[in-house]
């Protein structure tokens, strides 16, 4: 069966500050609830980029604190700032995390030399696998099939979190590397990259709708490709609401109805004002009220 991770996301108090406890609610919900195969901690659905690197390194050792064994953890590295990306990537890796991942580096235009000596470098002094994660639509950075192959040179490079509407390129990497860990990063286009035979998926909305997430891939392994269809279309349409409501504020904001103390965003993200929360009401009454 294809895996399935929650793209964690990170709690906050009204000022910013970390709310552990918050943090840790939805990883026991990921776990116990939504039975996820694991999680992706200090991605884009976890604010990272907004976080200082004490606050990424104290979101890292609470996620394995209370995940311990039970699921596996994929920790996304990436930085800016090289010095902070090898540094964080040996933090992890001390703290027991199997995997590791990082962005492609992004804001300056990179050679793809630079790009390739930015992932070499990472992974260079831990001993971990790292997983490239590509996401052009907000890095700006679109990596051919021909790139791919020059990173996935280096044995510790073992595969990609695949965040990209080419599906086109999907299916060349995925033909031309077939030891290769690829995961689906766009919760909408989860069926058709099932199609593309990905071994499984990241999304920030499987924290709130894993379980219809895994029914869709459990009927597309079963070859009921219009029950598969039917589900993705009830995603989708959860997926719409969230993104027209403000989705990172909204999540949290559902997680809440749910019963699950998410907190706020970080700012600038938008603080919720009550027609965001009457949104986020709607919504989960409408696709995840049992």
């Amino acid at each position: 069966m294809k895996k399935l991770y929650s793209a964690l996301m990170t709690a906050f108090d009204e000022n910013g500050n970390i709310n552990e406890a918050g943090i840790r609610e939805m990883i026991r919900y990921n776990i116990d609830v939504n039975k996820v195969d694991g999680l992706y901690v200090g991605g884009s659905t976890g604010e990272n980029f907004l976080l200082a690197p004490e606050q990424k390194r104290e979101v890292f050792k609470i996620a394995i604190d209370e995940a311990k064994d039970d699921i596996d953890l994929i920790a996304q590295v990436g930085s800016l700032d090289l010095n902070e990306s090898k540094a964080l990537a040996k933090y992890v890796t001390d703290l027991g995390y199997p995997k590791i991942s990082a962005v492609t580096p992004f804001y300056y235009q990179y050679s793809f030399e630079q790009i390739k000596d930015y992932y070499n470098e990472i992974v260079k002094d831990v001993d971990n696998k790292l997983i490239i994660y590509s996401i052009p639509a907000l890095t700006g950075v679109g990596l051919s099939l021909e790139q791919f192959a020059e990173l996935f040179e280096n044995p510790k490079i073992i595969g990609i979190k695949y965040t990209n509407a080419d599906f086109f390129l999907l299916e060349r990497v995925r033909n031309t590397f077939p030891d290769k860990l690829i995961l689906s990063g766009f919760d909408e286009m989860l069926l058709p990259a099932l199609a593309l035979d990905v071994d499984g998926a990241i999304g920030s909305t499987y924290n709130l709708n894993a379980p219809r997430a895994r029914a869709e891939m459990e009927a597309f392994e079963a070859g009921d490709i219009d029950k598969a269809r039917q589900i993705q279309k009830v995603s989708n349409d959860a997926i719409s609401a969230l993104i027209a409501n403000d989705i990172y504020p909204s999540l949290k904001l559902v997680f809440e109805e749910m019963g699950v103390h998410a907190g706020f965003t970080k700012a600038p993200m938008a603080k919720p004002n009550d027609k965001m929360r009457a949104g986020a009401k709607k919504i989960y009454e409408d696709y995840f009220k049992d």
